[in-house]
Order: structure tokens, then C-alpha cells, then sequence
């Protein structure tokens, strides 16, 4: 099977700090705040690459990149928030976070797709919001199992990825960076030690 252009490289660290786990939450705050302002800027830009696109056939380059790195950093702070991973995540959407999203360069796509992407995400849409409340139960079981553990059982640690990589699929294709449909089937998260840096996505 081809694989799908945006997709999760996850380091093989399970280890979670107690303390950090026990805060989780009020340690994201600064996160959510900054998310919330940021993404006021994508919809104005994702208007602007709605346009773009529907006429040159392709995404243009800069806003390409810009609401690459949102979503990115969205994945970062996700990974964080729902325990996928420790380390505290950067504000800037870089690559390299223990749970990374890979994203190809931009590529040329289906005007009609284009014109009715937000109806054609409907069903994905649907789908990536069962996944959402699957994370959430993942992450506050998750949660009693780091404070115990000191560590995030690896068959839990997977099914979150997944649907993180679901949900960022389908944010990908309503961010116009593919026209490809989330790829409903399960596939184990690319793996990487944490001693590699992981793939230099699109900045």
C-alpha cells in the first residue's frame, strides 16, 4: 500500500516523569493559549490557500509551509497533552519532537477536490471525532498507569498514535497539504530511537 504523505514518526521512549504526568495539565496551559492565537492566523490563511489552490491546481509554497508547521506543532502539543510523549514540547512547531508528524512537500491537487473539500471531510471529520474520545480514554487511563508505572504501556502508546495520526490526517486534508483521504487502516507508528533525529519534514 502507497504511503500516505502525512503521517506520525514516533521515538521508541516510553518513559514518562511522574511529576510532569501529574501536572500535565496546567503545564499545557501556556500551549493552549498560543494555539488558540495561532490559529486565528490559519484561517485567514487557509482562505487565502483555498484560492490559491482552486486556481494554480497546487498549494502555494510559503502558506504551504506555514500551516504545515501549525499542524505540527499541534501534533507535538497533543503528543504532550495526552501523554504520547515526556518532553515538553517547543513553541515554534519544529521538527524532531519524540511524536512528529511527517509532512511531504506540497504536490499538485485535484481543483474539484479542492473546490468541495469541506464537504468531502465531512465523513473523516466524523470519524477523527470517535477517535478523539478514544485518546481521551486512552490518556486518562494512561494517566493512573504513568504515575504507577513511571512509563506508558506500549499497546496503549500505539492506539493514541493512532488516532492522532487520524485526526492529523484529516486536519491535513481540510488544511489543503493533501487531497489524499486519512488512511482509515491501522498501521504500527514508524519508530525511531531516540539517540536519531527524526526526518526533516516541510518547515
Amino acid at each position: 500500500m502507497e504511503r500516505h504523505p502525512i503521517y506520525l514518526e514516533v521515538m521508541a521512549d516510553l518513559k514518562r516523569s511522574r511529576v510532569t504526568v501529574l501536572f500535565r495539565l496546567f503545564l499545557a496551559i501556556p500551549h493552549l493559549i498560543w494555539i488558540s492565537l495561532w490559529a486565528v492566523a490559519v484561517l485567514f490563511a487557509l482562505v487565502g490557500q483555498w484560492f490559491f489552490t482552486l486556481f494554480a491546481g497546487r498549494p502555494a509554497d510559503p502558506l504551504y509551509g506555514f500551516l504545515a508547521r501549525y499542524l505540527r506543532y499541534a501534533t507535538h502539543l497533543n503528543s504532550y497533552f495526552f501523554l504520547l510523549a515526556n518532553p515538553y514540547p517547543g513553541f515554534l512547531g519544529r521538527p524532531g519532537y519524540p511524536v512528529d508528524l511527517v509532512i511531504d512537500p506540497p504536490a499538485r491537487q485535484s481543483r474539484w477536490k479542492t473546490a468541495f473539500r469541506v464537504i468531502l471531510a465531512i465523513p473523516p471529520y466524523v470519524f477523527a471525532t470517535v477517535l478523539g474520545y478514544v485518546l481521551q480514554i486512552v490518556a486518562l487511563a494512561g494517566w493512573f498507569v504513568c504515575l504507577v508505572l513511571g512509563r506508558m504501556p506500549r499497546g496503549m502508546r500505539d492506539l493514541g498514535a493512532y488516532c492522532l495520526r487520524y485526526q492529523q490526517q484529516t486536519f491535513a486534508y481540510l488544511l489543503l497539504l493533501t487531497d489524499d483521504y486519512p488512511t482509515i487502516a491501522s498501521e504500527p507508528p514508524r519508530e525511531q530511537a531516540p539517540s536519531v533525529p527524526a526526518p526533516a519534514p516541510v518547515a
